[in-house]
């Protein structure tokens, strides 16, 4: 059977975002900064947009996802994310301008009222898609490194390996040459990631930088950034800390897969806008970078993973794996999962499932987070059910409580009585002391 023979039944899409001005991150936490997407940006979006609706929703396209509308917008059939987080509205920008290429303005939207008068949507049709949008704070999905202890742990640990400071000296030369262009930013190997971003962004935005870059030093910064940011955001085991990124982002995959197969769920389209850090945990948890080892690194601006959802002529559902980089003029087909040709989705579905990450409660406790994104009030829930839940004391037992309280504070006193010479054990020597005696057995001999 040819893989041309499958139809595709709906795609799960992970895209970047567009180009957008400076960006500064920690090294030690990727605690990010603030910044805009470009006009650029927003071009390079569209542009895949547009390329997405002629693969995807053109009758004539034979990857046409059956069933879909393709020119007026059903928005039951879509479900679009994006991370409102790190770059703040870079990423929320992005989606925006994918989605107008993928659905672009149409005299069709529009509506008669009741007086018959037409109502054309602005801007000669503009259709308005609907946009989740995913805050950090509020939803670990899309950014699962963010304020995870563990893998600020395993970063540092990153930081201080022989790999690390190997490298660091291998290419200490070339680190310190990078300096004059720098602007007074650290130059060193734990800065790598900020030092290329800065590099590249300066190279498409500004004229004299650009000229004044000796010609390998873009790509060097890139190498080195790309080891960086891979061995930062891939572990060796695929339940590992440091593919936290992608184990996040998994249980939205799978449910875009669920929907997709189900035949009483109208979606069809699942598309996720995220940054670059997702797709190199999950490269690495799919195990494409084995077949392909230049996904190792960062994807480029407006980079694009289409996971599609196919039905063979008989059988069940298979899964293939198409990846676009930024400018490659389309998306193009890449082995994963150790096969080259299409996955069984339930063989898929098995293996990653319980790699994936879907609770908050299941994040904090990963993390060693018991404060940060909504696990301080997790935790205090907690706190309070165990109180609600411990059994409350009733009549007989206050009354078995008390009698205890009140036999260890007689044995107190008799202690005491003891050491000072005030009884003494066995027979008295005085009325005064036999009354004392008497006393306290009077005392400590109460019924219950």
């Amino acid at each position: 059977m040819a893989d041309t023979d499958s139809k595709v039944l709906g795609v799960v899409l992970l895209v970047r975002h567009g180009d957008r001005q400076g960006f500064y991150q920690s090294p030690t936490t990727y605690t990010p900064s603030n910044t805009i997407l470009t006009p650029l940006g927003n071009q390079q979006e569209f542009q895949l947009g547009t390329h997405l609706q002629s693969l995807y929703l053109n009758d004539s396209s034979p990857c046409r996802i059956e069933g879909i509308s393709n020119t007026l917008v059903n928005y039951t059939q879509l479900r679009v994310r994006a991370d409102a987080g790190g770059e703040a509205g870079v990423i929320l920008n992005s989606a925006q301008s994918l989605l107008q290429g993928l659905f672009p303005a149409n005299s069709n939207s529009s509506t008669v009222l009741a007086n018959g008068t037409t109502i054309t949507a602005p801007l000669a049709g503009y259709q308005y898609i609907p946009i989740e949008s995913v805050e950090p704070q509020n939803d670990i999905s899309l950014e699962g490194w963010t304020s995870c202890n563990t893998f600020n742990q395993a970063t540092s640990e990153f930081y201080n390996s022989l790999a690390f400071h190997h490298m660091a000296s291998d290419h200490a030369n070339f680190i310190n040459s990078l300096s004059p262009y720098l602007d007074g930013r650290p130059v060193t190997l734990e800065n790598m990631w900020n030092i290329f971003d800065f590099m590249n962004v300066q190279s498409i935005h500004n004229a004299a930088f650009a000229r004044a870059l000796p010609p390998t030093y873009l790509e060097q910064a890139r190498y080195l950034a790309n080891w960086h940011e891979y061995n930062v955001f891939s572990d060796p085991r695929p339940d590992g800390i440091k593919n936290i990124a992608g184990r996040t982002i998994l249980p939205s995959i799978l449910a875009g897969f669920k929907s997709i197969v189900d035949p009483s769920d109208p979606v069809k389209f699942i598309y996720h806008a995220i940054s670059y850090k997702p797709f190199i945990s999950l490269f690495n948890i799919t195990r494409a970078t084995e077949a392909v080892p230049g996904l190792a690194g960062i994807v480029d601006y407006a980079a694009a993973v289409a996971l599609e959802v196919r039905q063979p002529p008989s059988g069940q559902p298979v899964l293939r794996f198409k990846f676009k980089n930024g400018t490659d003029p389309e998306l193009k087909r890449y082995p994963f999962f150790g096969s080259a040709t299409d996955v069984p989705l339930q063989d898929f579905v098995n293996s990653v499932e319980p790699l994936g990450i879907d609770s908050l409660s299941e994040w904090c406790t990963l993390c060693n987070n018991q404060q940060d994104r909504g696990c301080g009030a997790l935790n205090l829930a907690a706190t309070s059910a165990v109180a609600a839940n411990r059994p409350a004391i009733g009549s007989v037992g206050a009354g078995f409580l008390g009698a205890g309280v009140m036999l260890a504070l007689a044995l107190a006193m008799f202690g005491v009585l003891l050491f000072l010479g005030v009884l003494t054990v066995g027979p008295g020597r005085s009325k005064r002391k036999r009354s004392a005696t008497a006393s306290v057995a009077s005392f400590s001999s109460r019924p219950c």
